[in-house]
C-alpha cells in the first residue's frame, strides 16, 4: 500500500494502525477538512488470483461502506466516506483515540476488567445493538477486538465489514456459499456455527461470549483446537462465570448466562430489552462510568430512530424557525481580521449568579477563523443540497474545533451546534437534536440574552422536536414562552412571531385540542396572507394545517375545499411537481374518499401515483402511498378482484422498500386481507390478519391502539370461519386491554 499515500487527492495515509483479513486501517488527513481519520483498505491480493474470490471480497467491502454510511449513533464508529480510487476500495472513518477490549484484557497484568467496566461495556454495546437490530443489520462478528473503549469512556462498536441487512438473505447467500468463514470461533453463536438463519439474537449471544471474557479473563469455551471450540458453543453449557470469579454480581451472571442460551428464543429478545434490563439490575456505578450511555429509556427515540416514531403525511409542510437554508442571523461569513476577534464578541455575564474565574483565551488569528467560517458556509451548502448526513459531519468537526479555538459559548461555536441539531433532526434522530437544541438555548441564553432572536429560535427548534417526540404538553410551554417573547421583542404581525403561532397551533392538534387549534391556525393563515400574501409557501403551510384540523373534525367539504386550494397555488408558486403540491393532491384525495366520492378519488390518486413515478420513482414511499389509496378506493368501489391486485403488489413493493416491520407495510398487508375477505378467502386472510397483529405487538405493545384493532380484525376473521370460541377469547382480551392502566403488566 506505500505506493498509494494519497487517497482521491484527498486523503494522506499516514500510518498503518491494523491489519486484518479483509484490509488494512490506515491513519490519514483529511487535506478537505483539516482533520485526522481512519482509512480503511481493501487489501490487494498478491497471490493465488482468483477473480470470482476477489470479487466477492470487493462486493462484501461495498456492501460494508453502504451499511456502515447509514448508521449514526454514538456506539457505533462514524463512517465519512467511501469510494473507489484507482480499483482501491476505501472507507473513510472517525480516529479512535482508545483500545479495543482485547488490548485491556492484554494490558500488563489485568486479565479481567472491574465489574462496573463488564456493566458498562454491557449497557453501551446493547445501546448500539439495539439501534443497529431495528434497521435490520446484524454484525455477525461481535469480538473483543471490534470493541473500543475510548478515552472519554464512549464505547463503540467496529468493523460492520460482515454485516447482513436482515431483508437481504438472498445476496447474503451468494456471499456465504463462496466458503469463506463468517464470525469469529470463541464468539459465534450455535446457530451461525450450524449454518441456521442467523437475526439479531445471533449478536447477543456474541456479546455474551465477550461479556464472559471480560469477567472472566477467558472465553467461555477456551480451547486450542477450532472444532473443540464449536462444539462447546454447539453441545456444551458454558461454566457459571462466578466459580470463576466469585465476587461477580449475581444478576451479572444471569445476565451473561441467558445471552449463551443455545436456542435463541431463550435468550433476552432484543437488545433494548437486554438494555432496560441492564438498568433496573446493575450495581450502583462511580461517576466516570455512569456518565451518559446513550441508552434510550423504553419506547422512546433516543437514537434516531425515529426511533418507531413515524410522522404522518400531514407534517411534512411544517416550518419550525430559522433553517440552514434560509439567512439568518448567524455569522457566516469570516469576521473583519482588523477588528480582532476580542473587539468581535463580548459574553452577555448573568449578575444573578456568580461565574467562575476563566483561564485567559489565545485570540485566534483571523485566518483560522476565516477558514471555520469557510467550512461551516460549505456545511450550509451540503445542507441546501439535501445531504443532510455529509453535513452534519461537516458541522460536527467544524463546532468541535470552534469549541476548542474560540470557546463554548461563543456566537459562533452555538451556530455550528444549531447547525448539527438541524441536520440531526432531517437525518432522522429527534432526541440528539434536541439534546443539542437545548444547549445551544443555554448558551445563547447567557451569551446574548433570553430574547435575543437568536436564543429564540434555539427555543423554538426546542420545542419542536419535543414534539416530534410526542411531548407535545412540554412543546407547548416552550412555545407559549416563545411567543410572549417575540410578541414583546418583535410584536404580532413578525414573520418569525407567525410561525410560532403556526406551530402552536399545529401542537395543539397533537394534543387532542382540536378546536382549539382550527380556530387558532385560521387565526394565524388568515394574519400571514396580510402580511406575506395569500400565495406565500407559510400562508399555504397554514392553510394545509386548517384543512388537517377541519378533516379531524369530521369537517370533510370544508377541507377538501381548503385542500384543492393550496393545491391549486402551491402548483402557480412552487410547479405542479413539488412535493408539497403533491402533498396537497393526496390530502384532497383522502377528503373525497371520506365524502363517498370514491370515483373521484380513483381517477386523483392514479394521476398522482403516475406523476410521483415519474418525478419520485416507482418505489418511493410516497408513490407508494398514492398507489396504496388507489386500491383502497377499488375497494369502496366494490371492485375486490382489482383492490386485491392493487394491494399486493403494493405491500410487496413496500416490504423491500421499507422493510416487512414498517408501519406502512402494515397497512398494505392488512388491505391485502380486507381484500381476502371481500372474496371469500377468509383463511388467508386470517395469516395476513395475524401477522400484522403479532408484528404490531411486538413493535408497539399488545395494548397500542393500532395492536388491538388488529387483533380485532383477527377475531372478526376466527368469527367468520366459524371459530366462534376463540373469536369470543380474543374480542374479550381486546376489551380488556383497552382498558388496563398504561404501564400495568398486560393480563
Amino acid at each position: 500500500m506505500a505506493e498509494t499515500r494519497l487517497i482521491q487527492g484527498r486523503y494522506e495515509l499516514l500510518e498503518r494502525i491494523g491489519r486484518g483479513g479483509m484490509g488494512e486501517v490506515w491513519s490519514a488527513r483529511d487535506e478537505s477538512l483539516g482533520r485526522r481519520v481512519a482509512v480503511k483498505c481493501l487489501k490487494p491480493r498478491h497471490h493465488d488470483p482468483d477473480a470470482a474470490f476477489d470479487g466477492v471480497l470487493r462486493e462484501r467491502f461495498r456492501r460494508e461502506a453502504r451499511v456502515a454510511a447509514a448508521l449514526q449513533h454514538r456506539g457505533v464508529t462514524v463512517v465519512h466516506d467511501f469510494g473507489d480510487h484507482d480499483g482501491l476500495l476505501y472507507l473513510v472513518m472517525e480516529l479512535l483515540e482508545g483500545s479495543n477490549l482485547s488490548e485491556l484484557l492484554a494490558d500488563g497484568e489485568r486479565q479481567v476488567l472491574p465489574v462496573e467496566q463488564v456493566e458498562e461495556v454491557a449497557r453501551q454495546v446493547a445501546a448500539a445493538l439495539a439501534y443497529t437490530h431495528e434497521r435490520g443489520i446484524v454484525h455477525r462478528d461481535l469480538k473483543p477486538a471490534n470493541i473500543m473503549w475510548l478515552t472519554d469512556g464512549t464505547v463503540k462498536i467496529c468493523d460492520f465489514g460482515i454485516a447482513r441487512l436482515g431483508q437481504d438473505i438472498g445476496f447474503t447467500s451468494k456471499l456465504t456459499g463462496s466458503g469463506i468463514a463468517m464470525g469469529t470461533p470463541h464468539y459465534m453463536s450455535p446457530e451461525q456455527i450450524g449454518g441456521a438463519p442467523v437475526d439479531h439474537r445471533s449478536d447477543l449471544y456474541s456479546l455474551g461470549c465477550v461479556l464472559y471474557e471480560l469477567a472472566t479473563g477467558a472465553p467461555p469455551f477456551d480451547m486450542e483446537d477450532a472444532w473443540s471450540v464449536l462444539v462447546g458453543h454447539r453441545d456444551t453449557p458454558p461454566e457459571p462465570p462466578r466459580r470463576l470469579r466469585p465476587e461477580l454480581p449475581g444478576h451479572l451472571e444471569e445476565i451473561i448466562l441467558d445471552l449463551l442460551a443455545k436456542e435463541p428464543d431463550a435468550r433476552p429478545a432484543d437488545a433494548r430489552a437486554l438494555g432496560r434490563r441492564l438498568d433496573s439490575a446493575t450495581t450502583h456505578l462511580p461517576t466516570g462510568y455512569r456518565g451518559g450511555t446513550g441508552y434510550p429509556p423504553a419506547g422512546g427515540a433516543g437514537d434516531g430512530a425515529a426511533d418507531g416514531q413515524w410522522l404522518p403525511a400531514w407534517t411534512r409542510g411544517m416550518t419550525t424557525g430559522p433553517k440552514a437554508h434560509t439567512n439568518g442571523t448567524l455569522r457566516s461569513t469570516p469576521p473583519d481580521p482588523a477588528a480582532g476577534l476580542a473587539g468581535a464578541w463580548i459574553p452577555r455575564r448573568d449578575t444573578r449568579r456568580p461565574t467562575p474565574p476563566e483561564a485567559p483565551r489565545p485570540t485566534p488569528s483571523p485566518e483560522a477563523v476565516a477558514v471555520l467560517a469557510s467550512r461551516h458556509d460549505a456545511g450550509l451548502s451540503l445542507g441546501r443540497l439535501g445531504r443532510w448526513s455529509e453535513a452534519g459531519e461537516v458541522h460536527r468537526a467544524v463546532l468541535t474545533e470552534r469549541e476548542h479555538l474560540l470557546g463554548a459559548d461563543h456566537p459562533d461555536t452555538l451556530g455550528s451546534r444549531y447547525e448539527l441539531a438541524f441536520s440531526l433532526s432531517r437525518t432522522g434522530h429527534p432526541a440528539d437534536a434536541l439534546r443539542e437544541y437545548v444547549r445551544v438555548s443555554q448558551g445563547r441564553r447567557h451569551a446574548l440574552g433570553p430574547d435575543h432572536p437568536d436564543t429564540l429560535a434555539a427555543s423554538q427548534e426546542t420545542a419542536y422536536e419535543l414534539g416530534r417526540l410526542g411531548r407535545h404538553a412540554e412543546a407547548d410551554q416552550v412555545y407559549r414562552e416563545v411567543l410572549a417573547a417575540r410578541v414583546r421583542t418583535m410584536g404580532a404581525d413578525h414573520p418569525d412571531t407567525l410561525r410560532c403561532r403556526h406551530n402552536l397551533a399545529f401542537n395543539l392538534g397533537r394534543l387532542g385540542r382540536l378546536e382549539d387549534s382550527c380556530r387558532y391556525a385560521t387565526e394565524v393563515a388568515a394574519a400571514r396572507t396580510r402580511v406575506l400574501g395569500a400565495d406565500h409557501p407559510d400562508t399555504l403551510v397554514t392553510r394545509y394545517e386548517v384543512a388537517y384540523a377541519m378533516g379531524r373534525l369530521g369537517r370533510w367539504r370544508d377541507a377538501l375545499e381548503t385542500y384543492q386550494e393550496v393545491a391549486e397555488a402551491r402548483g402557480r408558486v412552487l410547479g405542479a411537481d413539488h412535493p408539497d403540491t403533491f402533498a396537497a393532491r393526496y390530502e384532497a384525495g383522502i377528503s373525497l374518499g371520506r365524502l363517498g366520492r370514491s370515483e373521484e378519488a380513483l381517477r386523483l390518486y392514479r394521476h398522482l401515483a403516475t406523476d410521483r413515478t415519474r418525478v419520485q420513482g416507482a418505489e418511493d414511499p410516497e408513490t407508494l402511498r398514492a398507489r396504496h389509496g388507489i386500491g383502497v378506493n377499488l375497494g369502496r368501489l366494490g371492485r375486490w378482484e382489482e383492490a386485491l391486485a392493487e394491494a399486493t403488489a403494493v405491500h410487496a413493493l413496500r416490504e423491500r422498500a421499507l422493510g416487512p416491520g414498517h408501519p406502512d407495510t402494515l397497512v398494505s398487508r392488512r388491505e391485502v386481507a380486507v381484500g381476502l375477505g371481500w372474496l371469500g378467502r377468509w383463511a388467508e386472510a386470517l395469516a395476513h390478519y395475524r401477522a400484522v397483529a403479532e408484528v404490531r405487538e411486538h413493535t408497539l405493545g399488545a395494548a397500542h391502539p393500532d395492536t388491538l384493532a388488529a387483533r380485532n380484525d383477527e377475531a372478526h376473521c376466527l368469527e367468520q370461519l366459524g371459530h366462534g370460541a376463540e373469536a369470543v377469547a380474543l374480542y374479550r382480551r381486546v376489551a380488556t386491554l383497552r382498558h388496563h392502566p398504561p404501564g400495568s403488566p398486560v393480563p
